[in-house]
């Protein structure tokens, strides 16, 4: 999803500022460019959430969060969630502090109808210390029985509120709702004017109001407004808005419809050209003080503006860049709220979504690493914490090929070694051997680099012989003869659920030495059906010989690895599994305990 750069506001407010009859703009536009983050988090958490009264809030520079995952967003091709997982979604938002909860569609089923009901009941009337509670939303048709069936479940929430819509555009009036202009205009103000009779507050929306005509568009806003419409819903229905467009049509309604300075106007932007932030943020900058979001982004099609983006945003350049502009969000709830609507929608997110992505506060490359172990300001603007993020390690370092001789001393350090000189970089050497071939670098994986490194194990046992049966018909079977140093023969069999469990159980049997699989990982070298298969296994021993203390004074199970290579899988994997043994064995016949510490803490 694209953010609202700098630039882009510069260019926007200079094309507003050409067109635009509303001097709101200008002072809106007007900042001091910053790169601190801090000075905007302080700002930011001083501030408390306004009083809400007939659609607007007292404070002119507060944006009211209007989340729609529990119903637009919920609209995403395979997105269904049951009721209890709604509910818990519902619970985290007010944990999160969101201004409105759009719970649901009631007309749509009576399972919708008692979800947003119960949400109501409960959600709705959780007061907290600070006198907060969430505004409770649902949708209507612009229909006598929609709206009475939204007031059926809403009406036990404390700030029930009505979301009515009907479409503006001409293609939308022509070929979906097959009415005239008159006859649109006639039904919004006459419904907006029954659902005033039932609910303080009452929000339409112009479904598709970005390719509707603009004195349409005045004239039907100004009707509902006059009908007792308390808050103006401007939909991208389409997202086909660029940020310039969404801005000079908020600016337009503003200078031109009567009465609309007296309702709030919310944006509500589809993601379909990956704008819906950029979009949101403009209609902000025009004046909008609601703002449409979704969790995720989740919603039809592309999805909707971020809730985690468009807060964020608000969050870290609202002070500077948008003249004092913020929110009332708690966002160290935002990452626990991320992974629940992740989970429950089966919407799984891409790694690099901003914010909330797994590699959104990761660093591989080199020179990004370095720059962080520095100063993590130098490239990370966003702060981790802020967001709720707990990483795996306290720098957010991931590494990989790209990764630096700095960036694996620190990830050394963080696991109990301390490395330096030539044995620094004989260990870098044999990472980045690994890392070409290996896209997710562990922690057992570096473990076992350290063993690799210290020394290579006596040969206590080959492999001789590998027989194997398997198929869909009963449990594979593994005869298995290993060789000893002193060139003895031993052979074992063994059942297992495939053929390279069945293989590792009668080797197993022969060697005798308790481990732990961690990893196994099969490779084809070349890219023919009759490829060389490159097998990589890691092990951990489960004894006292193969423990170990590191630097810091913790005792580590070692764990080595062990790679072979066969045209046939199972053999391949056999010679890794007992190139790993060798080691694991080597510690335990010959001692090499205090030999290993002394070189690993060197």
């Amino acid at each position: 999803m694209a953010s609202l750069s700098v630039n882009s506001i510069i260019s926007l407010s200079t094309s507003l500022s050409l067109h635009s009859k509303n001097p709101l703009i200008h002072s809106v536009f007007s900042f001091t460019p910053s790169t601190t983050r801090h000075s905007a988090i302080c700002c930011s958490n001083i501030r408390r959430r306004p009083e809400y009264k007939h659609g607007k809030f007292s404070d002119p520079d507060y944006v009211g969060i209007f989340d729609t995952s529990l119903r637009d967003g919920e609209q995403a091709a395979g997105a269904t969630m049951t009721s209890k997982e709604k509910l818990d979604i519902a619970r985290q938002l007010a944990k999160l502090g969101v201004d409105v909860i759009e719970a649901g569609f009631p007309f749509a089923s009576e399972a919708e109808f008692e979800l947003v009901k119960l949400i109501a009941q409960e959600i709705g009337n959780n007061v907290d210390k600070e006198g907060y509670v969430p505004m409770i939303c649902a949708l209507a048709r612009s229909s006598k029985k929609d709206i009475e069936r939204a007031w059926d479940a809403l009406k036990y929430a404390k700030k029930p509120m009505l979301h009515m819509f009907i479409a503006t555009s001409d293609i939308h009036m022509k070929y979906k709702l097959k009415m005239s202009r008159e006859e649109i205009v006639e039904t919004a103000r006459s419904t907006v004017a029954y659902a005033k009779t039932l609910f303080e507050d009452v929000r339409f929306s112009a479904e598709d109001a970005a390719r509707s005509d603009r004195e349409f568009l005045y004239h039907i806003i100004g009707e509902v407004i006059k009908a007792g419409a308390t808050v103006i819903g401007l939909p991208d229905t389409v997202g086909c808005n660029l940020p310039s467009e969404y801005a000079q049509l908020i600016s337009d309604i503003k200078a031109n419809t009567p009465g609309i300075q007296d309702v709030n106007i919310s944006t509500h932007c589809h993601n379909d050209l990956g704008l819906a932030t950029a979009n949101s943020l403009a209609g902000i900058c025009a004046g909008a003080r609601l703002v449409d979001v979704t969790i995720n982004g989740i919603g039809e099609r592309a999805g909707n503006a971020s809730l985690e983006e468009i807060v964020m945003a608000l969050k870290y350049r609202g002070e500077q860049v948008l003249g004092g502009i913020y929110t009332g969000i708690n966002t160290k709830h935002i990452f626990m709220t991320s992974k629940m609507v992740e989970e429950y929608s089966g919407l799984k997110l891409q790694p690099h979504k901003a914010i909330v992505g797994a590699n959104a506060f990761s660093h591989e490359s080199g020179i990004h690493q370095d720059g962080v172990l520095k100063n993590r300001d130098t490239y990370e603007f966003v702060s981790h914490e802020d967001v709720g993020y707990r990483r795996a390690n306290e720098n957010g370092i991931s590494l990989g090929k790209l990764s630096g001789r700095h960036a694996l001393k620190a990830k050394m350090a963080e696991l109990g070694y301390d490395f330096d000189g030539k044995e620094l970089d004989d260990l870098f050497r044999r990472f980045k051997s690994l890392a070409e071939r290996k896209k997710k670098i562990t922690d057992d994986d570096l473990r076992a680099l350290v063993s690799d490194d210290v020394f290579q194990p006596q040969v206590s046992w080959q492999l001789g012989d590998v027989q194997i049966t398997c198929g869909n018909v009963g449990r594979s079977t593994a005869n298995v003869k290993l060789i000893d140093s002193d060139g003895q023969e031993h052979t074992a069999f063994s059942v297992g659920t495939g053929p390279v469990d069945a293989a590792y159980k009668a080797v197993d049997l022969i060697v005798k030495v308790p481990v732990t699989l961690v990893e196994y990982s099969v490779n084809a070298i070349t890219k023919r059906i009759n490829s060389t298969a490159s097998t990589r296994v890691l092990v951990r021993g489960n004894d006292d010989y193969a423990s170990f203390n590191t630097s810091n004074g913790q005792t580590v199970n070692r764990t080595v690895s062990g790679t072979g290579a066969h045209m046939d899988i199972v053999v391949s994997s056999v010679q890794a599994y007992v190139e790993a043994l060798n080691k694991i064995f080597s510690y335990k016949k010959i001692g090499l305990v205090n030999k290993f510490e002394g070189s690993a803490q060197s």
